[in-house]
């Protein structure tokens, strides 16, 4: 019995934590058929040390999972996901170029500006697919804040 006490106790003093609702662009895209909400897809690779930065702060921010989970359908895509994406009436595929290297193309359509594709890449589509900001490198959870408010 004391047991049991110790352990209930235990759960009921560890505070509960909001999480990022993240969803898959075909996820998303059959979200807003309903209720429609701009995307705001974080584009990134397993090898960048910036974009796990992001994830590890920006990404664990109360303010921006708030305003993410209440205003946007966020997306976070691997820009060397070898899977097809079907979104926005259109299948993106993986491009490889060379052994074990490569770039999805909808991470291309999303990611490049002028010339050049920079991770993390934060895309902001409005809900007819244009985009509306594209944020490439670095962004700490004040200054992300700052553009989805802006946006929203």
């Amino acid at each position: 019995m004391k047991k049991w006490f110790v352990i209930l106790a235990f759960l009921t003093a560890v505070p509960t934590f909001a999480q990022l609702n993240t969803h898959t662009f075909e996820e998303a895209e059959k979200l807003a058929s309903d209720t429609p909400k701009p995307y705001v897809i974080f584009i990134h690779t397993d090898w960048c040390k910036f974009c796990k930065m992001m994830e590890n702060t920006t990404f664990k921010n109360k303010e921006i999972i708030a305003t993410l989970n209440q205003n946007f359908y966020f997306i976070s895509f691997d820009a060397e996901n070898k899977k097809d994406v079907f979104f926005n009436k259109t299948v993106f595929k993986f491009k490889p170029k060379g052994n074990n290297s490569g770039i999805h193309e909808l991470a291309t359509a999303l990611a490049e500006k002028n010339g050049n594709t920079t991770y993390p890449t934060i895309a902001i589509l409005n809900p007819d697919y244009s985009i509306a900001a594209q944020l490439q490198s670095y962004m700490n959870a004040k200054d992300l804040l700052q553009v989805l408010n802006k946006i929203r």
